[in-house]
């Protein structure tokens, strides 16, 4: 537990920290515990060199009660791996029975230390309590999953003095931690843990879809370990119910395995205990797959991953190039061209990541101008596209070849402006095709079977407002909606759950939750990687602004794209290797290759877009 607080009069307690690359040792802080009695508040550790690590120190003889509850939460930012110096703080009993890694609990500014009024003991000389205060950013339970907060955080820490020794000690604490946001950034970083889709495969390939499922792991305390361990225990409880996981029920680490690291061969082999040791080839690669995009996430240099049974035998070894084809992973599909729609409101392409600014009509009725588009949406593997009318009531799909016809209107809007009917469609990986009717008199979102189906209205049922746009994950499994309530418009991510009933298909979208909370208008957004979408909107009494935020509604590390005025749409793609594409009011369509600035590529153009 730890504060942020910035511009203290008084310098923060003692801190060691040691550079790993060179072994010296330094001061964090380089200052003593207060010698007096009064509170303050407990300050935030700056930024590190991601060389930095930081010790705590352990309690000074005779220190007083003060020193002992901000000791004790100055401690608990440090990278002890099990906060075992923390602990020194506690009684015995205390210490037993606190889980730090139960919850971590965010906080804007860090706890405010206020002494309670009422003292526990009979004498009030032998007994106090804290009450820790601040406003609540964020949480990290016990499966390493964040979710956003709000309101205000108010727990008390209770002190006794020990009759025997004279010391002061925590006896009584709230499970986890909780610290300011700044120490929060320094000590945890998000990672990605990667599961399979129930029942979903990736178009033709016929391959598994990889799912990322975001987590917290502490940066500096063997994260590799930390994270093979929570993609063993499976899926966050919110993914849960659309993604399996490979790992047999029971498996785990080996016992007493810690440290993994690539060996030369840039290999990392992962000891598995007794319940994994009967597990065929097929089921032994899935896992070694699941590991393989796991941990190139954290660590890119990774190039395999061997699955190591309890007696030290080699069980499976999976490259990178088996791994991609085990499974499909959005982020590993870099899409062939760009496209958008020309000042004839024709469907045109260019080569995705060129630097030309030429764009030519795709084959086909989109591309001839048989009927003027107002959006459109490219399947992943780019040969069939849909289209939204001019007027925004009808929805169109053809074949992007020279020989496709239009046929008739898939789905008919109608809503009495064009404000009021079709949003922009959007596919999945397994060619599922997606709109939303913004009519009043009917709002629905709808989904059409590999684009050709009855469309079939999707079940919402914690749905407030009206979608405005929709953008579906490559997986299938998860769902980006901008929703506008009383004039304010949201990012809501949700699960994508689909069952049978009576032979028919049924789908859902469930547990609806912020990606951007504090936004008070979100205007264009756009899957931008396996669990990151790029956002243009503004907080209240704010200015528009372009940003990255992960589908937990946590803020990725990173600088946010450079600044672009007046963006009416944005386009990216889950392979970060392409660049950033927006239509900006001024300067029409443009784009952010890695690196540089805004470029502009045609000034008479709209409705930029990747497949997906």
């Amino acid at each position: 537990m730890v504060g942020d607080r910035e511009g203290s009069a008084r310098p923060g307690p003692v801190r060691a920290a040691a550079y790993a690359a060179c072994g010296a040792v330094l001061l964090a802080g380089c200052a003593s515990m207060p010698d007096s009695g009064d509170l303050r508040d407990v300050e935030s550790t700056p930024r590190q060199d991601t060389q930095v690590r930081v010790f705590a120190m352990p309690p000074q003889q005779d220190a007083s009660s003060t020193e002992i509850v901000q000791g004790f939460l100055e401690a608990l930012t440090s990278d002890d791996p099990r906060y075992d110096t923390a602990r020194k703080y506690l009684s015995p009993a205390a210490a037993k029975i606190w889980r730090p890694d139960s919850q971590a609990t965010v906080l804007a500014n860090g706890p405010s230390i206020q002494t309670d009024p009422r003292p526990a003991g009979r004498d009030g000389t032998d007994s106090i309590t804290y009450t820790l205060q601040g406003s609540r950013v964020a949480t990290v339970d016990a499966q390493q999953a964040y979710t956003p907060a709000a309101g205000t955080y108010q727990r008390t820490v209770h002190l006794t003095k020990d009759a025997k020794s004279g010391q002061w000690r925590i006896d009584a604490l709230p499970q986890g931690v909780v610290m300011g946001k700044s120490d929060f950034q320094r000590n945890y970083t998000s990672v990605n843990k990667y599961y399979f889709a129930s029942g979903t495969s990736a178009g033709e390939t016929g391959q598994p879809v990889a799912v990322a499922d975001p987590v917290f792991v502490r940066s500096r305390v063997d994260p590799t370990t930390q994270l093979v361990r929570s993609l063993i225990n499976g899926p966050t409880t919110w993914l849960g119910p659309v993604v399996r996981s490979s790992f047999p029920t029971g498996t785990a680490l080996k016992k007493g395995v810690s440290g993994l690291t690539p060996d030369d061969q840039n290999r990392v082999t992962v000891p598995l205990n007794v319940k994994a040791s009967r597990i065929g080839s097929v089921k032994c690669t899935e896992m070694a797959t699941e590991l393989l995009f796991t941990l190139r996430n954290l660590t890119p240099t990774v190039e395999s991953v061997a699955l190591q049974s309890v007696g030290g035998g080699r069980m499976c070894d999976v490259t990178e190039e088996e791994a991609e084809a085990t499974a499909w992973r959005p982020s590993a599909k870099r899409p062939d061209y760009l496209y958008f729609l020309d000042g004839k409101h024709r469907l045109v392409r260019m080569t995705a990541g060129g630097t030309g600014t030429g764009a030519v009509a795709v084959p086909g009725p989109f591309g001839a101008g048989t009927k003027l588009l107002q959006s459109v949406a490219v399947a992943r593997d780019e040969r069939t596209a849909a289209g939204v009318s001019s007027d925004g009531r009808s929805l169109y799909v053809t074949s992007l070849a020279s020989d496709g016809s239009l046929g008739d209107a898939v789905l008919t809007s109608h809503g009495a402006t064009e404000d009021d009917r079709l949003t922009a469609p959007s596919w999945d990986a397994r060619g599922d095709l997606w709109v939303a009717d913004r009519n009043a008199a009917d709002p629905q979102l709808y989904m059409l079977a590999q684009g050709v189906g009855q469309p079939m209205a999707v079940q919402i049922p914690e749905l407030n407002g009206r979608i405005e746009d929709v953008r579906v994950a490559a997986d299938g499994v998860r769902i980006a909606l901008v929703v506008e309530k009383d004039g304010k418009q949201s990012l809501l991510v949700g699960r994508i759950e689909r069952s049978r009933s009576d032979d028919q298909q049924e789908v859902s979208v469930l547990e609806l939750r912020s990606a951007t909370p504090g936004s008070e208008e979100v205007t264009a957004m756009s899957w931008a990687g396996d669990s990151r979408l790029v956002v243009v909107g503004r907080e209240q009494g704010g200015v528009q602004q372009t940003r990255y935020v992960q589908v937990d509604g946590s803020t990725p590390d990173g600088p946010a794209p450079a600044a672009l005025t007046g963006v009416l749409a944005i386009a990216a793609s889950e392979d970060d290797r392409v660049p950033l594409v927006a239509r900006s009011k001024d300067d029409g369509i443009v784009r952010l290759p890695s690196g540089a600035q805004w470029q502009k590529v045609v000034k008479d153009g709209s409705a930029p877009i990747y497949p997906g």
